[in-house]
């Protein structure tokens, strides 16, 4: 992969770590609201706000696992393994990479680990 590629995609991955980042401080105000707007309720708003804080603590968590994906695959660049599998360590395909540049498996390999075999 030549150095113009690489530019490009540590760009997309700043971008969208920016973008979560982002998204992860606005759930977290979210669920401060959430618990001050608490005290003074019925049951079933207190109900209601227990779900919108368990939703906003779900969304903040799988964003989270993103956000590492993203931090591995940004020191994958600066240690010169990009794009290669961590497993086979055959070149993941362009098309993928475009697709989700933090993926860290080709293709083959991802399917295997899904299926429980890596």
């Amino acid at each position: 992969m030549d150095q113009r590629e690489l530019d490009r995609f540590r760009e997309q991955l700043h971008d969208a770590k920016k973008s979560i980042i982002y998204r992860v401080q606005q759930a977290e105000i979210d669920g401060r609201e959430t618990n001050a707007e608490g005290m003074a309720q019925d049951l079933a708003d207190r109900a209601a706000n227990a779900y919108t804080k368990e939703l906003l603590f779900s969304k903040s968590s799988t964003d989270r696992q993103l956000l590492q994906m993203i931090e591995e695959a940004l020191e994958r660049i600066d240690e010169g393994t990009f794009g290669e599998c961590e497993n086979c360590e055959e070149p993941i395909g362009s098309r993928r990479l475009n697709a989700v540049p933090w993926a860290r498996l080709c293709i083959a390999c991802q399917e295997l680990e899904e299926k429980g075999r890596l």
